[in-house]
């Protein structure tokens, strides 16, 4: 569906909240275009109203809660998962309490009341997200990363800190398989949490009617399991919710092992930083209009081409990582790479969203590292071989139309062993960066 979607008619539902334990009454009203979901507090006086958006995220301790100003709305993932797992993108929940209903710990009701009222097409189009590269996250034990995508999948392995009840599940979200897949996985907990959650005045309204419990082997549940992996595709149900405070429907794969709702939120913020920046100028024969011509990469002393630099390294066709030298000072050298797509190792790292695999930054760090050791003991018919790598980091990818430049400083020289510092940089910022040790040997 390209265009907004909103509900036909309204839809109730009333329960108790997980964590305040309170009775509340929740209705979803159809929203016009371009408004976005909002909460709105028909308690308070005035019936404030909270934008579902991540700037408006202010604790994710054990589920998401939104505030403007005093005005708070506690535990709105499932209820935005279910609004976004049928595609709505236009809608205003208004609550009586401050959460809204947990009912069965799950978005099974949700969905229920979402298909009575039925979904109806709008007439202006959907302004989708797709990541123009690859967004990483590590967040403590969690990691996501979200690549590019014709549709919307998510691929995640749950698991607590003992590595009980490790799961894995993988699908594309859309409104057949979010129902059928992720909408009846249930919230969960395991049992040594429940005291810390009553002492800090969470899961008031919790009970086994809306909550797995996890007591070491076992599983307490008022019914069978869902799904053989419900546990994994909760967190999938969250993370559904969660990226839904984008605000926008997403076009991308995302991949995460042991998620919760910190992460999920801090990986929308980074989707927000990417749609502000200025987009990333495609590689083409001219720039484009508006972008200054870059500056050429200035030549300094100890500057090579590419032919005296095939006569000093061995490497050719494909493995050969450096283009120029840039200048050659003392302990200090600077090469340059140029990433094209025409690199062979795009074909598969990764098909539709390429990025240059870190080994073989690496690799031209020590061929650079290599070419200024060379020089510096005036060897001949010498190769210099890459012996080994510490403090390894790689710290940004790197695309093909990228300019790689590539800073070594030799750090120590012993006969023909050689220590070295090598940074990648694209752009002035820093991409990777390791310690490498290489020897030379006759050619």
């Amino acid at each position: 569906m390209l265009n907004q979607q909103t509900l036909n008619h309204s839809a109730s539902f009333s329960g108790i909240g997980l964590h305040s334990g309170n009775r509340v009454n929740m209705t979803i009203l159809p929203a016009p275009a371009n408004s976005g979901v909002r909460f709105r507090r028909v308690d308070l006086d005035g019936k404030p109203e909270i934008e579902a958006r991540v700037e408006n995220v202010s604790e994710t301790n054990r589920s998401t809660t939104l505030a403007k100003g005093n005005v708070k709305v506690h535990t709105v993932e499932h209820v935005l998962a279910a609004l976004a797992g049928y595609g709505i993108d236009n809608a205003v929940i208004e609550l009586d309490a401050n959460e809204p209903p947990i009912a069965d710990g799950s978005s099974r009701e949700f969905c229920k009341i979402i298909s009575a009222a039925g979904v109806v097409a709008q007439a202006e189009k959907r302004e989708f997200f797709t990541p123009t590269e690859p967004i990483e996250l590590s967040l403590g034990e969690t990691t996501m990363t979200l690549f590019p995508d014709e549709n919307f999948k998510i691929t995640c392995t749950s698991a607590d800190k003992q590595g009980r009840f490790t799961q894995f599940y993988s699908t594309e979200v859309n409104p057949q398989t979010w129902e059928k897949e992720l909408a009846h996985a249930r919230t969960f907990c395991f049992f040594e949490e429940i005291e810390f959650l009553f002492k800090n005045g969470l899961i008031k309204g919790g009970s086994l009617e809306n909550a797995v419990v996890i007591r070491d082997d076992a599983v307490l549940t008022t019914e069978p399991l869902r799904y053989r992996e419900e546990f994994v595709r909760h967190k999938m149900l969250d993370i559904v919710g969660d990226l839904s405070l984008l605000g926008r429907p997403i076009r991308g794969h995302v991949i995460a092992a042991r998620p919760g709702h910190a992460a999920n939120a801090e990986l929308v913020k980074k989707m927000v930083e990417q749609i502000n920046k200025p987009l990333r100028a495609q590689q083409t024969f001219s720039p484009p209009p508006g972008k200054p011509v870059p500056e050429p990469l200035a030549a300094a002393g100890g500057a090579m081409g590419i032919e005296e630099i095939m006569k000093m390294l061995p490497h050719r066709y494909p493995i050969l990582l450096v283009d120029r030298i840039l200048k050659m000072e003392g302990n200090s050298i600077v090469g340059v790479k140029n990433v094209t797509m025409n690199e062979p190792h795009f074909t598969g790292h990764f098909p539709g969203h390429p990025i240059m695999p870190g080994v073989l930054q690496l690799e031209a760090m020590a061929q650079v590292a290599g070419i200024l050791l060379l020089k510096r003991i005036e060897a001949a018919n010498q190769i210099a071989y890459f012996m080994s790598a510490e403090e390894v980091k790689w710290r940004k990818p790197v695309v093909p139309g990228d300019v790689l430049v590539i800073e070594v400083e030799l750090t120590k020289i012993r006969g023909k062993i050689g220590k070295a510092k090598g940074v990648c940089k694209v752009d002035g910022d820093i991409v990777s960066e390791a310690q490498v040790t290489f020897m030379l040997r006759d050619a």
